[in-house]
């Protein structure tokens, strides 16, 4: 389990002690994925919490003489070592955790949270669980409802049309397969799917009983290396020409496995790189330049969190008062990358606007629209 021990500024002290140079702190230990299979949604979320912190605190990374300490602990996508991380800092007495890839990390250490009093922020994670879970857990960025209210959204009025989900059958795949049905299966839309084993290679008879339901939807859940392969089946088998297929935008390394297919694609986007033009998003470009990065899909996610961090700071001061960090960030609005941005204070949920984007030649995506946060608004959830 690799351990990065970095920080903004140094010390191995609680909240509320000095600096070396006598400033007071409070530390943020940043729990994501550096390493494993979603290594590079970690990277992008730590890039952008840094250029996030760099625009809220005005280059100084400090609030209100307060310094922002910041932590980075890679959890390699393992729900345990997630949790044990978490338990070490809060055993320093860190009063700020943030971060987590994986949703599995983020439930567990959710409730750890919870039981010591500590301010969770969860980062791409997208699982609903985390919505209104306990009073010390937000997150920065979207869930897997808004993915679905979105595709909801580019379906359009949806009484007697038929949706078809195309996933692996496996947790991943069976949990969108809940997700649409509970979203769209209402209001006179039909909601099957078709789920295929996750070894399979041959995927023409997925495809052909896919194509055979008559869809007027497709929506796509799917990962790993076969994905190219399931794409230029659907189009060999005529599904792409047949129904609106819609599917959810991944990171800038996923653009390719598309092939051919990929002007066929109707994309539900968390974020499309390039589209936002919001002052958060001229600052993280400007900061992505100067180190030469590129930004993708969870930049915004860190952004988000650093945004939100300064906020619970500015709230809980040098002691790190948790409670005042929590009421503080229930019901903050803050503009983000994306655009406007509310913590709902009833369960935490981060409302926020999504787009529908489309492949255009052999370049990025564009966006085509996009959804305002009331229009994919997760219903409403009690806390605990």
């Amino acid at each position: 389990m690799a351990l990065l021990a970095t920080a903004f500024t140094a010390g191995c002290s609680s909240p509320g002690s000095s600096t070396a140079s006598g400033a007071e702190e409070v530390k943020v230990a940043l729990i994501t994925s550096t390493s494993g299979p979603l290594a590079s949604y970690g990277e992008q979320y730590l890039r952008g919490f840094e250029a996030g912190l760099d625009h809220a605190t005005d280059g100084t990374g400090a609030v209100d003489g307060v310094e922002i300490t910041v932590l980075k602990d890679d959890d390699g996508g393992d729900p345990a070592k997630g949790v044990s991380l978490a338990k070490k800092r809060i055993g320093q007495g860190v009063p700020i955790i943030a971060g987590s890839a994986v949703s599995g990390v983020a439930t567990q250490i959710a409730p750890v949270a919870a039981q010591n009093k500590t301010l969770y922020i969860s980062g791409p994670a997208a699982t609903d669980a985390l919505t209104g879970v306990n009073r010390y857990t937000f997150r920065s960025g979207r869930q897997t409802y808004q993915d679905v209210l979105t595709a909801k959204n580019i379906l359009g009025g949806s009484k007697g049309k038929k949706v078809v989900v195309l996933a692996q059958d496996n947790a991943f795949g069976q949990a969108n397969a809940a997700a649409v049905k509970s979203v769209l299966g209402t209001g006179g839309t039909t909601v099957g799917e078709v789920l295929a084993p996750p070894a399979a290679t041959d995927l023409t008879p997925v495809a052909s009983k896919v194509k055979a339901a008559r869809p007027d939807m497709v929506f796509v859940a799917w990962a790993g290396d076969t994905a190219q392969s399931m794409w230029s089946t659907l189009d060999q088998q005529g599904v792409l020409d047949a129904a609106t297929v819609v599917t959810g935008l991944d990171s800038r390394a996923s653009y390719p496995v598309f092939g051919k297919a990929r002007e066929k694609v109707t994309l539900l986007a968390h974020y499309v790189p390039g589209a936002a033009d919001t002052p958060e998003a001229e600052a993280m470009r400007t900061y992505f330049k100067a180190k030469k990065w590129e930004e993708d899909l969870f930049t915004p996610d860190g952004f988000n969190a650093a945004q939100m961090v300064v906020e619970a700071v500015r709230a809980g001061g040098a002691k790190g008062d948790t409670d005042a960090m929590v009421k503080a960030l229930e019901g903050f609005s803050f503009s983000g990358v994306k655009g406007p941005n509310t913590v709902r204070a009833a369960d935490h949920a981060l409302l926020q606007p999504t787009f529908e984007a489309q492949f255009t030649g052999e370049g990025a995506p564009r966006v085509a629209r996009t959804f305002p946060a009331d229009q994919v608004a997760p219903a409403e959830t009690r806390i605990g």
